[in-house]
């Protein structure tokens, strides 16, 4: 958080006594400035009886009024540190961020929003389906960070999930022409942070905003990103301890079960472990691993059949010596190999 040394609702108040009753409480109600609360052009039309095109009307001739009095002159030195301050931060940055950044107060906030909104020197760029609202001093950086933006997010696929050091390696890899000064990771997560296409879970990990790994919408979700985290098969006893730790969701052993159990994503592979199918576990019973293992491999001794199946479940080997004896589904040829029927 950056320590500023001006006051911001002494700054207020000075740069709003230059307006009349009426429309230095408009804009007060319009800004959130007394209570927090930032009210709507509807709200406010009705209290005066008015209409919002009309309180949208004061509102402007209030900022103008501002802008051209001596008072907002005599305030230079806020406007400049503020502009410092966005500079510092990478030239552009998300409005959110910026607030909380200066400030953890939702009224200061609501008062340093102001001056942004008065100061000729930020520009606002509204929140569309790519960027959140942010706020730019530097036009040339922050045409080349969403560039670079749009390239990271093309260069991802719904199902990537990767580190925060590789998301930040992989946009400044995008990012040219830009000042070194720039380039830490600090600045490069802000810049980041302005995606509203790339986004990271809970877990920290990266991808793209609507994808089920980043944005999780259910139990199955959850476990498969706890299970992918933990890197090797778990118990569904222990998915379901893991989602309420990470999550913070409840998670009921038994429907837990039930979730792994429906979703292909994952395979049972051994008496309640669940592993990712995306690992190269094949999915059915010992039995059906059996065959999948002879078809692909041909007729094989019996103890190089245990060895590959123990690589797919976790399983005692006698299980797999007690499916092969299964004369419906293999047999035993006269040189002690086994083949499908």
């Amino acid at each position: 958080m950056t320590v500023i040394t001006f006051k911001p609702k002494q700054v207020s108040n000075r740069l709003l006594s230059v307006l009349p009753e009426r429309t230095r409480d408009i804009l007060v109600q319009r800004y959130g400035l007394s209570d927090g609360e930032r009210a709507t052009l509807e709200a406010i039309g009705q209290a005066y009886g008015i209409t919002r095109e009309r309180v949208r009307q004061i509102e402007n001739f209030a900022l103008n009024t501002i802008r051209k009095s001596d008072i907002y002159q005599k305030e230079t030195p806020a406007f400049e540190e503020l502009k410092n301050i966005i500079t510092s931060l990478g030239g552009v940055v998300a409005e959110d961020d910026l607030l909380s950044h200066i400030t953890k107060d939702q009224n200061t906030q609501n008062h340093v929003h102001l001056f942004l909104v008065l100061g000729d020197t930020f520009q606002r760029q509204k929140e569309d389906e790519q960027f959140k609202h942010r706020w730019v001093v530097d036009n040339t950086v922050a045409q080349k960070v969403h560039e670079s933006l749009q390239r990271l997010h093309e260069s991802l696929s719904n199902e990537d999930l990767i580190s925060e050091n590789e998301i930040i390696s992989r946009f400044l890899s995008y990012l040219k022409d830009v000042s070194e000064e720039y380039k830490n990771e600090e600045i490069a997560k802000r810049w980041i942070a302005i995606s509203k296409e790339i986004q990271k879970n809970p877990l920290g990990e990266w991808g793209i905003a609507e994808s089920p790994n980043i944005k999780a919408r259910g139990m199955r979700d959850y476990a498969f990103l706890v299970i992918r985290r933990h890197g090797n098969p778990m118990h569904f006893t222990e998915v379901a301890k893991e989602i309420e730790k990470s999550f913070g969701k409840k998670a009921h052993v038994a429907t837990c079960h039930n979730e792994l159990i429906k979703d292909p994503r994952f395979v049972l592979v051994g008496r309640g472990l669940y592993a990712l199918s995306s690992w190269g576990y094949s999915s059915g019973i010992v039995r059906d691993v059996i065959a999948d293992i002879l078809k692909k491999d041909g007729p094989l001794p019996k103890q190089e059949i245990v060895d590959k199946v123990l690589k797919e479940r976790y399983v005692k080997p006698n299980t797999i010596i007690v499916n092969l004896q299964d004369v419906k589904y293999f047999k035993k040829n006269k040189d002690g190999s086994y083949t499908l029927v």
